[in-house]
């Protein structure tokens, strides 16, 4: 097999310093772990200028798509790390899937209206990477065989000589505002319950949107909240006419390594307390709460079921249940889910027998993402999709984009939401959806004129 060429550059813990050499190029993208504060995530990767970009088209099915994609993969070619150097990322697609890929997957209605016009999916197809690995301490340029010599020229005199630039401006032009007041929320919560009483379902993933007009750059954005909040699956896209995805999720969707599956769904979540004798509260309050654990554990039954779809039977394991993640803001309960990767299947095939993930929609899937559809008033766009990387030996890892912003047409748009079980209190589950988006608003809104 081919072997890439890698080049070795000073290690830098934070990515910006890299990124800020290509933060404006077409194809811009950024998939960080959050060091040097986060420390569950090892790599971070950069790159730009695709050598062709895949956008699902209005008529597309899900498995059209993805087969493009393997199309892509294949027009790239194999490729492997060198020896004694370990790589996430040999060449292969980065981007994301927009929760209302989900739609190209099941039979869902169309109520909600799709009032940002966010295309399903956007990924590029890339031939080098800037990856930067936190556990050993290095980082590297890696360029795919495919990659013209001239272009390796570039971007290594381009890497070599960075000059640390002042900050574009940035501004937000009004305080975030909720689509939902109080009351619409709480009629929302009553329908649920309802249908939840009714046994149509045990648990619905609702949210609500913020929003608030900005001007200027949004890197300089993203740059704000990482420092506020660094997560291990943070990312940065850059779209057309000044458009970005701004994510800084804490939870992985699915990761595929060497035949290996993973997936470590949230459910769960307690504010974080200044006081350290009440956060230690509130963080045992979460690890003994009865209707945590359950919520949880019924979303860790879901991924079974979803994972044995693409996985070999009697693979499909759980490591990890209810297990405690402390980020700046919040506590959370996370679980972890394990299988082996059935033969003839392939990361895209994981990824269509398991999107959107069960941690975001609710139980039963299908009919939580109906009436997901039934009472938001419009559509999530990336919100609960997943940005992701697939490389051309099949390594994948993608998130859940929660604790997410799209920076899109001069408005910003935050999404904060919870799952609702029958013993769920509406005030509880609403100060919830404020509490997990909290840090990521108010420090935008310090940006305000």
């Amino acid at each position: 097999m081919p072997t890439c060429f890698v080049h070795t550059l000073p290690y830098r813990a934070d990515p910006s310093f890299y990124f800020s050499a290509v933060c404006r190029a077409p194809g811009a993208v950024l998939l960080d772990s959050g060091r040097p504060a986060a420390q569950r995530g090892r790599y971070d990767l950069i790159s730009a200028w695709p050598l062709a970009e895949l956008s699902a088209s209005a008529d597309e099915s899900a498995n059209e798509f993805l087969q493009r994609l393997r199309e892509g993969l294949s027009t790239l070619g194999a490729a492997d790390a060198p020896a004694g150097c370990p790589l996430p990322f040999t060449g292969g697609l980065i981007g994301y899937l927009a929760y209302d890929f989900g739609r190209r997957l099941e039979t869902l209605p169309e109520q909600a209206f799709d009032d940002l016009g966010l295309g399903d999916a956007r990924l590029g197809l890339y031939a080098w990477a800037m990856i930067s690995d936190h556990q050993l301490g290095t980082s590297q340029l890696m360029f795919h065989p495919a990659l013209a010599v001239a272009e390796q020229a570039r971007l290594l005199a381009l890497f070599g000589a960075i000059n640390a630039e002042p900050a574009q401006p940035f501004k937000l032009l009004e305080t975030f505002q909720a689509d939902l007041d109080e009351t619409a929320y709480r009629q929302a919560f009553e329908r649920i319950q309802a249908y939840i009483q009714a046994g149509d379902c045990y648990q619905v993933n609702f949210a609500q949107r913020f929003r608030a007009r900005y001007q200027g750059d949004p890197w300089t954005a993203y740059r704000a909240l990482r420092a506020a909040c660094p997560t291990p699956f943070a990312g940065y896209q850059a779209l057309p006419d000044n458009s970005a995805i701004i994510s800084l999720s804490p939870e992985r969707f699915l990761r595929l390594s060497q035949g290996q599956v993973e997936t470590r769904p949230i459910k769960g979540t307690r504010p974080r307390a200044d006081d350290p004798v009440e956060d230690v509260a509130q963080a045992n309050a979460l690890l003994s709460s009865l209707k945590d654990r359950a919520e949880n554990l019924m979303i860790v039954d879901l991924l079974r079921n979803d994972l044995g779809r693409s996985c070999q039977i009697g693979s499909v394991r759980v490591p990890e249940l209810f297990a405690l993640e402390s980020y700046p803001n919040v506590h959370h309960l996370v679980s972890a889910v394990t299988g082996e990767l059935a033969k003839g299947k392939d990361a895209l095939d994981l990824i269509a027998g398991s999107f959107p993930g069960g941690s975001i929609t609710g139980a039963p899937k299908i009919r939580a993402m109906q009436i997901i559809d039934e009472l938001e008033p419009t559509r999530r766009a990336l919100y609960c999709g997943s940005l992701l990387y697939l490389d051309v030996r099949g390594e994948m890892d993608s998130s859940i984009a929660i604790r997410s912003l799209l920076a899109k047409d001069g408005q910003l748009s935050c999404w904060g939401g919870g799952g609702i079980v029958a013993d769920s209190n509406w005030l509880a589950e609403y100060q919830e959806s404020l509490t997990k988006v909290k840090v990521l608003l108010e420090t935008l809104e310090r940006f305000c004129d």
